[in-house]
């Protein structure tokens, strides 16, 4: 729970007179209390009640934080919301009487509670308070908090009865407390085994390795509530390299008047939109290499998980880019059988709650299926690739053995007829012919070494994985996609931004030979081009003469394409065909050509 208070604006009326006649209230009071299962709605309903029960002007419930050292929560009512907003934040009971009450939790009864020792006064804007009544809460006998009740209307000082029907009412409070804290962590184990099985369902269904890894790290943000979602994946070295980032989307419409959430530490200076905020973020720890001296590394490759208080004073994230840029934080290693396959870092906003033990264990066994998912879907694609390759073999096999033999012995027997003619017209229309199946011979005997040619000999210039990439969806297509180069391809385009323009490359030829049903493709690879702020950029178009867009239609694809783009500070759309008239659909995709911190 945040360190937050709650508002209620109206105060208590005045109790009935006689003890008897509060009976009534009390019944009502305690089935109002167990009413519902959630635990915020039902601090409310104990505050509101004890107030009207007790007469109390104010009434609140501190919540004791995971270590039991001062308040993790701060429930009030009866204060307006202006004075509220006066008073700042709420009090974190490490001092004063509600210091007192935590480390002993014992009734508490004063009819001038500023003439006690242990009171520290109030901050400026504090509504005056002389009586005080306070009693532990406690849930299945430890303490959760205490209920506080201040300046009984009419001037007078809380009495017996009153801490007596405090007592009652802590009591019913402690089970109600109970019962909500059960039906809260069955949701939210729930909620973490929904979302394990979610990334396992798309891990195994096929998705790119980069994309896979992005549905990890925005799961696991979303389930512990964190500020980012971070995946880092072992490099040569031997340190973590970050390779997917996820940050809490943005709301569609601002100033909506909506408490801020998670996210908000992404806001910038004013006028500056939280969704470029985050897309730079982004941009800045993609890529980003935490070295291998780094305590906090050693401790995940050996699979210990890192529970950080604090990242600025952390010592084990020293030296680090994630050092001092957020709070609490949970770092675990994602490993299976032995194996450690990287790590995810689960950072929170500077000044937001801890993980507790709980947070600490529902998210290890997330981590450990979405590590036996990232093995599974491993494996998958390796079948896969295997099985492309020994297509890819068959395929150069037979055109080598097949097509080229035939081309030759029919080019050997044109040759023949060509010396046997005696029509000069004849003789040199057979020599045109020869010559062409000479230059298709050695075109596909190019294509032959492309085919054959594996992942391993895959070439580092960007322009020529390029064209490896064009060669391998002529095969599935049936014809090879035209291409053209603008700039410097090869020299000026960054590493990162390289590696992203090939897988979405590949999506785009995927897109257009699953649903396009296109007769022609062209792709351009721009390196002269510029964002619209000026910035250098690259910029890849994949434009077909196929069916289009269809409405209501997936579009998966096209949301891949658009978050690996803006994750670098890039964007991409859509526009016309290269058909008649437009028909068909074109893809672009443009990116920085150099990323800052990559």
């Amino acid at each position: 729970m945040t360190a937050s208070a709650r508002r209620a604006t109206q105060g208590p009326a005045e109790p009935p007179g006689g003890p008897e006649d509060r009976v009534p209230g009390l019944l009502r009071a305690l089935r109002s209390i167990g009413a519902g299962a959630e635990l915020r709605p039902a601090l409310d309903r104990i505050c509101r009640t004890a107030a009207e029960l007790t007469g109390a002007r104010y009434a609140a419930i501190g919540v004791l934080d995971p270590e039991g050292g001062g308040l993790g929560d701060f429930v009030a009512h009866g204060v307006a919301p202006e004075t509220e907003e006066a008073i700042g934040r709420p009090p974190d009971g490490r001092s004063g009487l509600l210091g007192a009450l935590i480390h002993d939790p014992a009734p508490l009864l004063l009819d001038e509670l500023t003439a006690d020792p242990r009171s520290v006064g109030f901050p400026p804007g504090h509504p005056s308070m002389r009586s005080f009544l306070g009693v532990p809460i406690r849930e299945r006998g430890e303490v959760f908090g205490n209920l506080y009740l201040a300046e009984k209307h009419g001037g007078q000082g809380f009495s017996e009865e009153d801490l007596h029907l405090a007592h009652v009412l802590a009591t019913e409070a402690g089970i109600a407390v109970g019962t909500a804290r059960l039906y809260t962590r069955a949701r939210r184990r729930e909620r973490w085994i929904d979302g394990a099985v979610a990334v396992t369902t798309q891990l195994l269904a096929g998705e790119d390795a980069d994309e896979a890894l992005a549905v990890v790290a925005e799961q696991a943000m979303s389930l512990a509530e964190a500020a980012a979602g971070v995946v880092l994946l072992p490099e040569q070295g031997g340190g973590l390299e970050i390779v997917a980032v996820s940050t809490p989307p943005v709301p569609s419409a601002e100033g909506t008047g909506a408490p801020p959430g998670p996210g908000d530490w992404l806001s910038g200076a004013a006028g500056t939109p939280r969704s470029a905020q985050g897309a730079a973020t982004r941009a800045e720890l993609l890529g980003v290499v935490v070295p291998a001296r780094t305590p906090a590394v050693r401790m995940l490759l050996a699979g210990e998980t890192v529970l950080v208080a604090d990242s600025a004073t952390d010592p084990r994230l020293a030296g680090s880019r994630l050092a001092g840029r957020f709070g609490p934080g949970l770092l675990l290693p994602l490993s299976s059988g032995g194996r450690v396959l990287g790590a995810l870092a689960l950072p929170r906003a500077g000044g937001a709650r801890r993980f507790t033990p709980e947070d600490l264990t529902l998210a290890t066994r997330f981590a450990a299926q979405a590590a036996l998912a990232l093995m599974a879907a491993e494996a998958q694609r390796a079948r896969e690739r295997l099985a492309v390759l020994e297509d890819r073999d068959r395929i150069a096999r037979d055109l080598h053995d097949l097509v080229i033999q035939r081309l030759f012995t029919t080019g050997m027997l044109l040759e023949s007829a060509q010396l046997h003619s005696a029509a000069a017209g004849v003789r040199e229309g057979v020599g045109r012919a020869v010559g062409e199946l000479d230059v298709t011979i050695q075109e596909i005997r190019s294509a032959v070494f492309a085919l054959r040619q594996g992942p391993a000999d895959e070439p580092a210039a960007l322009g020529t994985r390029v064209l490896r990439e064009i060669a391998m969806a002529a095969v599935p297509l049936g014809f090879a996609p035209s291409h053209r180069f603008t700039g410097p391809v090869d020299e000026g385009v960054g590493e990162l931004t390289g590696k992203n323009l090939i897988a979405a490359l590949r999506e785009a030829l995927s897109n257009a030979f699953r649903h396009a049903r296109a007769s022609r493709i062209e792709v351009a690879v721009d390196a002269a081009a510029q964002l619209p702020d000026g910035t250098p950029a690259v910029l890849l178009s994949v434009g077909d003469d196929g069916i289009g867009l269809p409405d209501g239609g997936r579009r998966s694809g096209l949301g891949n394409l658009a978050r690996r783009a803006e994750s670098l500070g890039g964007s991409s759309w859509t526009g016309p065909g290269i058909g008649t008239e437009g028909r068909g659909t074109t893809v672009f995709w443009q990116a920085p050509l150099e990323v800052p911190g990559a």
